[in-house]
């Protein structure tokens, strides 16, 4: 649905994206993650054809991004949220969708359903007769959202979609791009909120100028050490620890009244290393799995320590 090859933007000397490539299956919610700029709204913008390449190739539904008649295709296929709402103030929520509506050249019973559907869903339909200008941050914010999804798009870009919203808005607006998914629409989300990819994301990718890596949320966890089983005992002698070293060809670390064990697949062979500690006169005070975040996984390939 989206794809990337060697997508490059210069901004005089200096190279915000270099050389990124990626891909995006129809129906599928893509994080973009990364610090404050590390490209990922200059990324969105050209996808969006809203400024020029400076090299490598870009497809939405196979359209040619930089290709002048592709371009006015691309963006009716499209919906975003940008960073900035850029609502009109003196007009009421609905008045504003309708407006929008109407430049996307939808039908009058088209603009009414689609807006008394995306106010019901983001739970302001009682507000859409009030001047957005009188809203909060987040409520303007959900009104752009709905305004990116007026014309009914198939790929929705969101750039920083719940940044001004409270927690319970925010979860308004996770559930809404999961209800979206269910329609089979294409989600790609800029965000900071690294548990809120972690929830919604089927793959992301860390972006720092270069795209550093792309994967599922676990897969991106799982590259940082794999899988490890701790093993908290009342004492560790050295009966158990010769006893797990004939057990297990994996690497074996002993830390104070703590064993932490590589496992390549714990259901099995949990049971196995907690049988041989027992048998090895072990008293186990508990076993739980040593699980790396999504959070060390950024913090790894940004380049932060």
């Amino acid at each position: 649905m989206i794809d990337a090859e060697n997508l490059t933007r210069m901004f005089g000397d200096v190279k915000a994206v270099d050389n990124i490539t990626f891909h995006v299956d129809r129906g599928e919610i893509f994080g973009f993650l990364g610090p404050n700029g590390a490209g990922k709204t200059t990324t969105v913008r050209m996808l969006c054809c809203l400024i020029a390449k400076t090299g490598g190739e870009a497809h939405i539904d196979g359209y040619d991004v930089g290709n002048e008649k592709d371009s006015l295709k691309i963006r009716k296929l499209i919906g975003l949220v940008p960073d900035n709402v850029g609502l009109y103030g003196e007009l009421s929520a609905y008045k504003n969708l309708d407006f929008y509506g109407k430049l996307y050249e939808c039908s009058e019973s088209q603009r009414k359903e689609n807006i008394e559907h995306l106010l019901g869903m983001l739970d302001i339909w009682d507000k859409k007769d009030v001047p957005v200008g009188t809203f909060s941050k987040g409520m303007k914010q959900k009104i752009a959202i709905a305004r990116a999804l007026i014309h009914d798009p198939e790929i929705l870009f969101l750039d920083e979609p719940t940044v001004n919203l409270d927690p319970e808005s925010s979860k308004i607006v996770r559930d809404f791009i999961l209800e979206l998914k269910k329609e089979n629409k294409t989600i790609f989300l800029n965000t900071h909120n690294l548990d809120e990819a972690q929830r919604i994301c089927d793959k992301i990718g860390i972006l720092n100028t270069k795209l550093r890596v792309i994967g599922t949320p676990k897969e991106l966890e799982e590259s940082l050490w794999g899988k490890k089983t701790v093993i908290q005992l009342e004492q560790v002698n050295g009966s158990i620890l010769k006893t797990l070293s004939n057990l297990i060809s994996r690497r074996i670390v002993h830390d104070g009244n703590r064993i932490i064990v590589d496992v390549v697949n714990p259901e099995i062979e949990n049971p196995e290393i907690v049988n041989a500690v027992v048998g090895a006169g072990g008293h186990i005070q508990y076993v739980t799995e040593l699980s790396p975040t999504l959070e060390d996984a950024y913090l790894k390939f940004v380049g932060k320590n």
